[in-house]
């Protein structure tokens, strides 16, 4: 039995006109609650996907679509939080705070910093040692977002002797973990 079905039956049993069980009344009463059903189900799901924070698959593509650039990301919720970053971009996003806030529409935590050159931002990606996977691509984002008289430095930090001395009582200990130098420069 459908839930609108039930529905149904429970809203016109007061009546006491209808057969809601059985014959053609009855029968007709369950094809309606299974059509209802149907138009309940695409609706939830049309929900479910207009709204950016439960979007899962083309609602978040039709966001893109109204985006000029594709956000990068490797999970749904990088990407919701990418998306609310690109939609924030605006005629107003000369702001450090507002390219700050825009900078998170890349996929990849990214921050912006004024140089003591003059027109300089300075772009670190905190959280994230050497060079971001997909550099390129996050790149041509950033650069459509960073408001284009301004001059852009990537900051990039790498594993020092320091952490590593920290970490680590000696360097068999390194040894054993069996890294090339470039994975050693990038370990957390």
């Amino acid at each position: 039995m459908t839930m609108y079905a039930e529905y149904l039956r429970e809203l016109l049993k007061p009546l006491g006109i209808y057969r809601t069980e059985g014959g053609v009344s009855g029968g007709e009463i369950s094809a309606l609650g299974r059509g209802l059903d149907g138009v309940h189900e695409v609706l939830s799901e049309l929900e479910h996907e207009l709204f950016l924070t439960t979007a899962e698959s083309y609602g978040l593509t039709n966001y893109e679509k109204l985006l000029p650039l594709k956000p990068a990301y490797r999970s749904i919720g990088e990407r919701r939080n990418a998306l609310v970053g690109l939609l924030r971009m605006d005629g107003a996003s000369f702001t450090l705070d507002a390219i700050n806030a825009t900078l998170c529409g890349c996929g990849i935590a990214a921050e912006a910093a004024e140089c003591a050159r003059p027109l300089t931002v300075t772009v670190s990606f905190p959280g994230t040692r050497g060079i971001p996977e997909s550099f390129e691509q996050l790149r041509a984002a950033i650069e459509q977002i960073i408001p284009c008289h301004l001059e852009i430095e990537y900051f990039f930090v790498y594993t020092q002797w320091d952490y590593l001395e920290q970490h680590f009582a000696t360097w068999d200990e390194i040894e054993d973990l069996h890294l090339s130098w470039a994975q050693l420069e990038t370990y957390l």
